[in-house]
This record gives C-alpha cells, sequence and structure tokens, in this order.
C-alpha cells in the first residue's frame, strides 16, 4: 500500500510548541505523506508569541486538547495517522478510540488511567505543577534547570539549553492535574478503553533514560492493551531521554516510526471503518 496522501497529525507535549515537529513535517512529506503539527488551543504560532501570551493556555485540560484535535481530524478527507508526544502521546492514546484512525504513535505518552508505577523521577519531573493546587488553573513554565532534569537529562547541559530557548513554552497545569488523580476517579480525563478491538494499530516508544514518563511506565501503559486484539507494539530505546522526539537524535525516532508504519499498511489492505 502506498503512503501517498496520508495525512499524519503531529500532537506536541506539555511545555514544547509544535515547531519542534518541523524537521518530521520535512522528513513524512519526503516520504509521501500529508503531515500537519497544529498546536494546541490558546498556543501562538511561535513559541515566542506563546510565551507573550501564557494566559491563553490556563486552564486547558485533557479533553480540551482532544476536542480541539479531534475536530481537526474530522475535517480530514482520509483517516490519518495521528502521533504525539508526552501528553500528546496520551491524546492520541484517545483519539485513536473515538476516532477512526489509520495508527497511532504514542511517544513516551504520559500516563493513562489504569498505569500504577509512580517513579520518583517522574513525581520530580510534575513538582513544579503539583507543588501548588492553584496551578490546575494557571500555566507554569519550566526553568532551564528543571528543563534539563525533565526532558535533557540523556543531552549534553548545551543543547538541553538550547532546546529549552527554542522550543519551551508556559503549559497549563491542569492536564498534570488530571493525570496525577486519574486512577482516584471512576471519570478521568486520562481514561482510554484499552481492550476495545475497534482502534488503529498503535506502538508506544519509550525513552529509558526518561525522567518525565520513566521506561516502566510506559512499559505498564503497553500491559494495559494485552486484552486487546488490536496491534498494540512497544519499542524501548536505550539512552534516549523525554527529548527524543526532538533533539538531535530526532531522526532515529522518526526513521523506527516511519518503518512501522510501512509495515503496518503492508499487512493492512483497507483502513478502519469510521467509528460509530
Amino acid at each position: 500500500m502506498t503512503t501517498s496522501g496520508i495525512p499524519v497529525l503531529f500532537i506536541h507535549g506539555l511545555w514544547i510548541h509544535s515547531s519542534s515537529w518541523t524537521p518530521w513535517l520535512d522528513l513524512f512529506r519526503s516520504a509521501g505523506y500529508e503531515p500537519i503539527a497544529p498546536g494546541w488551543p490558546g498556543d501562538g504560532d511561535t513559541a515566542a508569541q506563546t510565551r507573550d501570551r501564557p494566559d491563553r493556555l490556563a486552564g486547558i485540560g485533557l479533553d480540551d486538547v482532544a476536542e480541539h484535535y479531534g475536530r481537526i481530524i474530522a475535517a480530514m478527507a482520509r483517516e490519518p495517522v495521528v502521533i504525539g508526544h508526552s501528553v500528546g502521546g496520551l491524546v492520541a492514546q484517545k483519539l485513536n478510540v473515538t476516532h477512526a484512525l489509520r495508527a497511532a504513535v504514542a511517544i513516551d505518552p504520559a500516563p493513562i488511567r489504569g498505569v500504577r508505577p509512580l517513579p520518583l523521577a517522574q513525581l520530580r519531573s510534575a513538582f513544579p505543577v503539583l507543588r501548588r493546587p492553584g496551578n490546575a488553573a494557571r500555566t507554569v513554565a519550566l526553568t532551564a534547570k528543571q528543563f534539563r532534569y525533565g526532558f535533557g537529562n540523556a543531552v549534553s547541559a548545551e543543547e538541553s539549553d538550547e532546546l529549552h530557548a527554542r522550543y519551551a513554552i508556559p503549559g497549563p497545569g491542569r492536564p498534570i492535574f488530571e493525570v496525577a488523580t486519574a486512577n482516584l476517579r471512576r471519570r478521568s480525563a486520562a481514561s482510554v478503553d484499552t481492550r476495545t478491538e475497534r482502534r488503529g494499530p498503535l506502538l508506544l516508544v519509550s525513552g529509558q533514560q526518561d525522567h518525565t514518563v520513566p521506561d516502566v511506565v510506559t512499559r505498564a501503559a503497553h500491559r494495559l492493551y494485552r486484552h486487546s486484539p488490536a496491534v498494540a507494539d512497544l519499542v524501548r530505546m536505550p539512552d534516549r531521554g523525554h527529548s527524543l522526539a526532538f533533539d538531535h537524535g530526532w531522526q532515529d525516532v522518526a526513521g523506527l516510526i516511519e518503518g512501522w508504519l510501512s509495515r503496518q499498511f503492508a499487512s493492512s489492505t483497507t483502513p478502519r471503518s469510521a467509528m460509530t
């Protein structure tokens, strides 16, 4: 099956601007896809514009982000591939159940409801938000030092600082609180039906040095899909941290995903039927 004209929707994570996907757009376009990377509701066109108006993101939650991208998918003429990083990876999993997708990829995804491990590194990464309950209604920006711990621990300090300066934006605190309390609520915005067979193939990608979403968390999410007959694959990347989607090694991740998608399409003759 050719990839010509298949839409690919990229969803960025918390604290990172959508411009981080620009190299991916070029790569996937050259492979025949039609990629786009729109920001979250409230994002500016650039990281600088978003930093100038952080209030526009205040109070945005997981359902707001999912509904925003759901409307984009509904306007597409063909079923897309959705690729998300971090919180964007959680949203990609939600959309894979609520919308007809050709496939979904979750890179270092924020934990969905049902994931039990809570490593200290993950708590430390989320502490800038969780330390104040009022942050649920505000935006929070990471300092270069906090970014270094949560995102750039597997790259040099110089590269981490450069990535922070180029891509880091304030993020709404609400998604962090929704993830943190997911297992305490029957109805959570972080819930995903992992048992359904009515979804596209899913790939989870884990950076094994990630502090924000440690490898044990992504592996636990993958185990939740074991009761579904639909494809759910896991790839673990050693020596990679949470910045793996936009640091100097991004091409390794993108190439791995593009190869996985090609194999999925080669083994499928028709796309999944539309959701009802």
